[in-house]
């Protein structure tokens, strides 16, 4: 493994780290992760700087609080309130609903996705900020809480729940990230592809000093006639310098 991988993967395990420890990290731990690197001070700064940049602690929690929007902290702050009304349980009665779900008690199960309903709110803020709506990031969350609590069967003891709950919320909205980033790029390849269609068509439409057809401006900038007409189509026909009416 080259030098260059080695790093990038060691980058993202103090990222996983940083999570499972409320993302913060101390020096100790980044120090000691990228020992085998060899990395001199200013790197080691370099990688503490990205930290940071991507809301990791060094050594205390960042507070989340202050990559949220006034917006998200309105909505966030209405469903606290919300949520805030749901009955408190002890460690005690917290542990039995524990055992009593993983038995396969619905009853129970519920009981615990009330009990976790604050935990997303919790995590959801360590994922604010990167393109996506905080309510989404709970919804997500809350989906993913609820369907595990129908899993806990599968562990061996009640001290294990929350952090397999935890994990299942977090790969939730992690995964709702990523489908939004490619939903973006996909956005973006549409736009860039009418883009190109508008600006050509324009081009040739005034050497021409009439519309073109879909056949000319294939020839002229090698695409595909069923990519022009999608393109015009997914621009709402409002390409005005191409003449639509003939199909192949």
């Amino acid at each position: 493994m080259n030098k260059e991988v080695l790093f990038a993967k060691t980058l993202e395990q103090v990222r996983s780290l940083a999570k499972e420890q409320g993302n913060c990290v101390s020096e100790e731990q980044v120090q000691e992760a990228f020992a085998s690197l060899g990395l001199d001070n200013e790197q080691l700064q370099m990688v503490f700087d990205y930290l940071v940049k991507h809301k990791v602690g060094i050594g205390q929690p960042v507070n989340m609080d202050d990559y949220l929007t006034d917006e998200e902290k309105d909505y966030l702050q209405e469903y606290l309130d919300e949520i805030a009304a749901l009955p408190v349980y002890t460690d005690g009665q917290k542990e039995a609903f524990t055992i009593q779900a993983m038995a396969g008690d619905v009853a129970a199960q519920n009981k615990l996705v009330e009990i976790y309903l604050p935990d997303v709110v919790e995590i959801s803020k360590l994922y604010a900020g990167q393109g996506v709506f905080l309510e989404d990031l709970i919804g997500e969350g809350n989906v993913a809480l609820a369907v595990g609590v129908t899993m806990l069967g599968s562990l061996e003891a009640p001290s294990e729940a929350q952090g397999m709950l935890g994990k299942l919320i977090m790969d939730a909205m992690e995964e709702y990230i990523q489908e939004n980033l490619q939903n973006e790029k996909e956005d973006q390849k549409v736009a860039d592809k009418v883009n190109l269609v508008l600006e050509k068509a324009k081009e040739l439409s005034e050497d021409l000093h009439r519309n073109v057809t879909v056949e000319e401006l294939a020839a002229e900038i090698k695409l595909s006639e069923k990519a022009i007409r999608d393109a015009v189509r997914m621009s709402g026909f409002k390409i005005e310098y191409i003449d639509m009416d003939v199909e192949n």
